[in-house]
């Protein structure tokens, strides 16, 4: 390809409203072109770099053996008022009506319609295993849609979705895609890690995140650097962090804290540790008659994990309780509420490092008054254990094998069990070897093509631009001729090198435009495309041209004669790592 026959515009300054790294880059760039808020036109070189990312996809997902099929970006409301999610769904789902005032959706995933495929298409034992895939436009309708192509609302992604007969047949399929996935993000060249996770709105048994680790990530992540423990931080199991239960060693009392509100303030106000305090939250759920509360304790300087407290028997649909519900059950706003002497009984949660204290201090249900030397059993009763708090650095893994640390991460990629969820509701069966129904036990498999992109120049930047890995970069090399519309022997030298390139299957750019030297360099640092190749007449006369990869800080000479080949082996080595 040559310059002028492309599209190329780079922007000095990124728009106001682009926030991180990826999105100032990609703008810059001229990857994308903002159309709405969290929708983006891709320009020319950023489809380049999708349509690398989808190919990497396809020879691995074709290698694991799941075909290719396209569902509609349309959807009929019928299929998922079937499994319930049309009315569970929150605003994200688009509702649409057509002309007959029919309901429709704009798909956000695809799991309704290819168990309808499924249904229609799979009747017998004999046609399973199988696993459905497609590389097609999602949209859902993010509140706040932010940085750029990380949080939009348009976005293309590859989901793919296995039926087999039982669960140890799904265990195989998710295991082949497990494996598919990891050799996918490697061939990308990304630093990435596959962290336990939460199932959310899927639903299923089990589920596995695939995180490109960068310091911008929405996500927390927990690990073990001594062991393959790691997981999502709304997943990780958080051990208590006290051993067992020391024995009452305080009488409780009741302590005046006037203003002192947080678990900061009292043990300040106290001169105590914040270790000793537990702070209180109220959750409720509301059902026929009136809502149920329930008070959750973690200590003072933990932080309570929602997901966690969702899994809590009873707790699945809850919110957090009104001011007004709080002063009912326990007579005081906010700030000094405690498990001691409620006015209303409520289920008591407690979570396992508080399980364990003893002689600890929390609110008495009196403004301006907490307790001390608190003690479950003798001055209340033992509570319902469960895990409730985030882990935070330094926490035992729960596999024994270390202490855990945290980063941030991006998720790209998530691999879910999803197992009969879906098929149930929907009534895709098959018949077995006795002639029997079944239903087909599914997984489900995604990973955000789009997305991958603005991960992917998170991990990989400088000052001067992206830097993209040669598997997925727009091109590998540019040859950057100085003066190639006024010099015949630079020009001829040009051509010669990117025909010998060309047919060495090398994906090169000759920049033929015209720019500036510092212009032209500026604008493919900024693109980031990984090898650069300078001709200009000095060189040529020296029988040497400037060779500079896109991370390395200096160029170096080498001779005309073996430039072709220094690019070749370098791309086809990256390629093969």
């Amino acid at each position: 390809m040559k310059a002028s026959q492309f599209f190329i515009r780079t922007l000095k300054e990124a728009p106001a409203d682009a926030e991180i790294v990826s999105h100032k880059l990609m703008m810059r760039a001229g990857l994308i072109r903002k159309l709405g808020a969290g929708i983006y036109n891709y320009m020319p070189m950023g489809l380049k770099v999708i349509r690398k990312v989808e190919g990497i996809i396809r020879e691995e997902m074709d290698k694991a053996g799941a075909v290719e099929l396209l569902m509609p970006v349309v959807q009929p409301a019928e299929l998922w008022q079937e499994t319930g999610r049309w009315d569970k769904m929150g605003p994200e789902l688009l509702r649409i009506k057509d002309r007959h005032d029919r309901d429709f959706l704009i798909q956000p995933t695809s799991e309704e319609v290819v168990t309808d495929i499924a249904r229609h298409e799979i009747k017998s034992y004999k046609q399973l295993p199988v696993n459905f895939y497609q590389i097609q436009t999602k949209f859902r309708d993010e509140r706040r849609p932010r940085f750029g192509i990380m949080r939009g609302r348009e976005f293309s992604m590859k989901d793919a979705y296995s039926f087999d007969r039982d669960v140890d047949g799904m265990k195989v399929s998710y295991a082949k895609m497990f494996d598919a996935y990891t050799r996918i993000f490697q061939r990308l060249g990304l630093n990435f890690r596959a962290v336990n996770a939460d199932n959310g709105a899927i639903g299923g048994t089990g589920s596995q995140e695939f995180h490109v680790i960068a310091d911008t990530g929405e996500d927390a992540i927990a690990y073990c650097p001594s062991s393959d423990y790691a997981a999502n931080i709304e997943t990780a199991e958080a051990l208590s962090l006290i051993a067992s239960r020391a024995a009452a060693s305080q009488a409780m009392a009741l302590a005046p804290t006037p203003g002192q509100a947080k678990c900061e303030e009292v043990a300040k106000f106290l001169k105590c540790s914040i270790e000793k305090t537990v702070k209180s939250i109220v959750l409720a759920v509301d059902q026929e008659g009136g809502a149920k509360l329930f008070l959750l304790l973690i200590r003072g300087d933990h932080e309570l994990n929602e997901i966690k407290a969702s899994k809590v028997p009873g707790l699945t649909d809850f919110r957090f309780a009104t001011e007004a519900e709080i002063i009912e059950y326990f007579g005081t706003p906010p700030g000094y509420l405690g498990p001691v002497k409620t006015n209303k009984p409520l289920m008591i949660v407690a979570d396992r490092t508080v399980a364990n204290m003893s002689d600890f201090i929390c609110g008495a249900n009196q403004a301006g008054h907490h307790l001390t030397g608190v003690n479950w059993g003798r001055d209340l009763p033992e509570p319902l254990v469960a895990d409730l708090r985030n882990v935070i650095a330094g926490d035992a893994s729960p596999d024994g094998k270390g202490v855990l640390e945290i980063c941030r991460g991006i998720e790209v990629g998530h691999v879910f069990q999803l197992g009969t969820r879906y098929s149930e509701s929907m009534n895709a069966v098959y018949l077995d070897e006795k002639g029997q129904s079944q239903p087909m036990v599914m997984g489900c498999y995604g990973i955000g093509v789009t997305r991958l992109l603005g991960a992917a120049i998170e991990q990989r930047f400088d000052d001067r631009g992206i830097m993209w890995p040669v598997s997925i970069a727009p091109f590998q090399v540019v040859l950057c001729p100085m003066g190639y519309d006024r010099s015949d022997m630079v020009r001829e030298a040009s051509d010669k090198l990117y025909q010998e390139l060309l047919s060495a299957g090398i994906e090169v750019i000759l920049d033929d435009r015209g720019e500036r030297p510092g212009a032209m360099f500026a604008d493919w640092e900024l693109i980031g495309v990984p090898y650069r190749v300078v001709i200009g007449e000095r060189g040529l006369k020296e029988g040497q041209l400037e060779f500079q990869a896109r991370t390395d800080a200096e160029a170096s000479a080498v001779p005309v004669g073996d430039v072709a080949k220094k690019v070749t082996d370098l791309v086809k080595a990256q390629l093969a790592s």
